[in-house]
C-alpha cells in the first residue's frame, strides 16, 4: 500500500521507462559527459543543497566519485527497471540524515521538498539543454514526453507530483524563478569550481577520441560545458567569469559534438545499459545497493 509519498504497485508500470521511451534514448548519450558539471553547479548553488554537499560530501578529494554516483543513480532510475524502485527508496532514506545549518544561519534538512525536487529538476534541465548544445536536439513533442517521463521517475525517489509543475512550459517558469530567486554562490560552488579545472579524464567508457577531438583537457571540457550552459544572468549573479574566448570555445565544442550525430554508433548514444552492467558491483557496494544510509 502506498504511504502517499511513493507510487503504488499499480502505478509502477506507468512510471518505469523502457526502450520505447524518450528518457531511455536521451539520458545516456556519451556527449552529455560535457554537460556533467552543469546540474551539479545548479544543485550546489541552492543554499540547502550546497550546505549538504559542504557538510557531507568529499567532492574536493574525490570529484569523479561524486559524479559517478550521479551517473549510477540515473542509470538505475532510467535503465534499471524494477531495480529502480528499491534504489529510489534507499536514496531518500540516505538523505534523512543530512541536516545542519546553512550559510545564512537557517537550519536545513536535505528532504526539504523544494530542495529535494530541485536536484531532480536540474537533471531534467540538463538533458534538454545538453542535447540542444552537444547532442541531437529534442523536438518539442519529445521534450514534452521526456518531461512527463522524468517527472514520473521522480516519484520513485519521493519527489511528489505537486513538487514540480505538470507541464514543460510550467517547468520553464519554475526553473527561471528558482534561478532568479533561490540560487546563490555558496561555498560548495567555490569548491566545485576550484576542483573541476584540475580533473583528469573520467574513469568511464568515454572514447579517447572524444577528448582528442575537442583538443582540450577533460577538466576544461567539463568547465566549458558546465558554465556555458548556464543562463547568462546566473553566471553574473554567481560571479563566475566568462570571456569571449570561453564563449567561442563553448560554441566550437557544441558544433563539434553535434556534428558527430550522423556517425555516432547507437552504443555511444545509449550507454546506460552498458554503464549499469559495468558498474553493477560498485553500485551494489554503495549506498544505492544496500540498506545502510551513508554519504556517497
Amino acid at each position: 500500500m502506498s504511504d502517499g509519498l511513493f507510487p503504488t504497485e499499480a502505478e509502477l508500470d506507468g512510471l518505469l521507462t523502457g526502450p520505447d521511451s524518450v528518457a531511455w534514448r536521451c539520458t545516456s548519450d556519451v556527449r552529455l559527459y560535457a554537460a556533467m558539471l552543469y546540474p551539479l553547479l545548479l544543485q550546489v548553488a541552492h543554499p540547502t543543497v550546497g550546505a549538504g554537499v559542504t557538510d557531507y560530501s568529499d567532492f574536493e578529494r574525490r570529484p569523479w566519485d561524486r559524479l559517478l554516483s550521479t551517473i549510477d543513480y540515473v542509470s538505475l532510475l532510467v535503465y534499471g527497471g524494477r531495480e529502480a524502485v528499491p534504489a529510489g527508496r534507499r536514496l531518500r532514506e540516505i538523505h534523512k540524515g543530512f541536516t545542519g545549518t546553512r550559510e545564512d544561519g537557517e537550519r536545513y534538512h536535505a528532504l526539504e521538498p523544494t530542495a529535494y525536487a530541485w536536484v531532480h529538476a536540474t537533471l531534467i534541465q540538463t538533458y534538454v539543454t545538453g542535447h540542444a548544445t552537444f547532442g541531437q536536439p529534442m523536438r518539442p513533442d519529445e521534450i514534452e514526453r521526456f518531461y512527463a517521463e522524468y517527472r514520473g521517475l521522480g516519484r520513485l525517489i519521493g519527489v511528489r507530483e505537486r513538487d514540480l509543475p505538470p507541464t514543460w512550459p510550467g517547468f520553464g517558469e519554475y526553473f527561471d524563478r528558482m534561478v532568479s530567486e533561490e540560487l546563490v554562490r555558496t561555498r560548495a560552488v567555490d569548491t566545485v569550481l576550484g576542483t573541476i579545472r584540475k580533473a583528469p579524464p573520467p574513469p568511464l567508457p568515454v572514447p579517447d577520441v572524444f577528448w582528442r577531438a575537442a583538443r582540450l583537457p577533460a577538466g576544461q571540457v567539463l568547465w566549458l560545458g558546465g558554465i556555458g550552459l548556464m543562463p547568462r544572468g546566473l553566471r553574473a549573479h554567481l560571479g563566475i567569469g566568462w570571456t569571449q574566448v570561453d564563449e567561442a570555445q563553448f560554441r566550437t565544442l557544441g558544433r563539434l559534438s553535434r556534428s558527430l550525430t550522423p556517425i555516432l554508433p547507437r552504443r555511444l548514444r545509449i550507454t546506460g545499459p552498458a554503464q549499469l552492467r559495468l558498474r553493477r558491483e560498485a553500485i551494489a557496494r554503495g549506498p544505492l545497493g544496500s540498506q545502510s544510509a551513508h554519504a556517497a
